[in-house]
């Protein structure tokens, strides 16, 4: 995987298990009716991947990989901060906003060839979220009946 070559098997197999990632994730958004669905989740896994793994192969030449690995957390962090939106006292998007950062480590993760890691991640991502609501809608606590505590509303 040391270079970037589209007619390489190492560039398909980062190609491949980030658009597997990001669907991974993104299925589950999607069938909640989230705003970050498969598409969404499935650029940001891509492009994150890219773009660390293009900062770990100009290392020594052009680049920095910690300086790359910085500035996309910087970027990701912006990208979530506009999913959160506040209203009446009531903040929406915070699960969307995490499940975006999330999307970007598991991203960084592939980009620097930890696939396998990268597959299991999105399996535990996916595991906490359905798990945390399945939780929530037994608890009494966690919010009004009838009512999710998740943080977004549900798509009639």
């Amino acid at each position: 995987m040391e270079y970037f070559d589209p007619l390489g098997e190492g560039f398909w197999t980062t190609v491949g298990v980030a658009i597997l990632c990001g669907a991974i994730v993104g299925l589950e958004r999607q069938i909640r009716g989230k705003a970050v669905g498969i598409r969404t989740s499935t650029l940001i896994c891509l492009s994150t991947a890219v773009f660390i793994h293009l900062g770990s192969v100009t290392v020594g030449h052009v680049g920095d990989p910690t300086r790359v690995l910085g500035q996309l957390v910087t970027g990701v962090g912006f990208l979530g901060a506009g999913v959160m939106l506040s209203r009446e006292g009531v903040v929406t998007g915070v699960t969307t906003a995490a499940v975006i950062w999330t999307q970007a480590a598991i991203g960084a993760a592939i980009g620097l060839g930890y696939l396998l890691a990268a597959v299991t991640l999105s399996v535990i991502t996916v595991a906490i979220l359905v798990g945390e609501e399945l939780l929530e809608s037994h608890l009494p606590w966690s919010g009004p009946p009838g009512q999710s505590s998740e943080d977004e509303p549900r798509a009639q």
